[in-house]
């Protein structure tokens, strides 16, 4: 008798699912909402499977992270997990601009890599493009066992400018915070009122004591008054 791995039992279920034809590969934004000029172009990627097949599309989601940090044009690939949400994952990528990010999208191991998936999605996976708005280095990342933190920012239209100061504010005043590795954060291409901040901490400690920091209260009351939506912040760990 030949003994498979439950990880390799389940990529085959993944594999079956798609021969089948049960589901479709969303297409990809398209570039006429990217500006060629956006360089680095930030992608952040929310990906939500099934939690049963959680170690299954963690091996899927190793494999193309190590083969996507070799393809042309790519600046950084990091996959997160949500500690308390099995199946839910965020894919942190930069590339050096909309031409390279299409010609990834196009290639062969990237369709297949999409199709399993979207095999096991709870929801579809959503691609948000982004361009820098205050951020470092790629050089430093990935950071293993540091807390990696994402957080959705939506602000109304109207107050667009000051939302980009306060966070401006933010991201240069948390950069010197005790604990902090990263603070970047990018808006995005096609909704300018929204943010993502991407950030990694030391240790859960540091990111639970800047909380009460100043500037992140002064931030948060800023905020109050032009939030288009609830503040939405979530810890993840680095996929190793």
């Amino acid at each position: 008798m030949t003994f498979r791995s439950p990880v390799a039992s389940m990529l085959t279920a993944l594999s079956l699912l798609v021969l089948d034809g049960v589901y479709a590969q969303a297409p990809a934004q398209p570039s006429s909402v990217i500006p060629a000029s956006v360089s680095p172009l930030y992608v952040v990627t929310y990906v939500e499977t099934n939690p049963e097949l959680k170690s299954g599309t963690a091996a899927l989601l190793k494999v193309h992270r190590d083969d996507s940090r070799k393809a042309a044009g790519n600046l950084r690939y990091v996959v997160l997990q949500s500690p308390r949400r099995p199946g839910q994952f965020v894919i942190a990528s930069a590339w050096q601009d909309i031409a390279a990010w299409e010609t990834y999208m196009s290639a062969t191991a990237t369709t297949e890599f999409r199709n399993k998936l979207v095999a096991v999605r709870s929801a579809p996976i959503d691609d948000r493009f982004n361009a820098s708005l205050s951020v470092g280095s790629l050089a430093e990342l990935p950071v293993k066992g540091a807390v990696y933190g994402v957080t959705h920012v939506d602000v109304i239209p109207p107050r667009l400018n000051d939302a980009v100061a306060a966070l401006t504010v933010l991201g240069e005043a948390t950069r010197r915070a005790n604990g902090n590795l990263r603070f970047e954060i990018v808006q995005q291409t096609n909704r300018p009122n929204h943010f993502t901040v991407f950030e990694i901490w030391r240790s859960r400690e540091a990111f639970d004591a800047n909380i009460m920091a100043p500037p992140q209260r002064e931030f948060r009351d800023k905020l109050g008054s032009m939030s288009g939506a609830l503040y939405d912040e979530r810890l993840y760990e680095l996929l190793e």
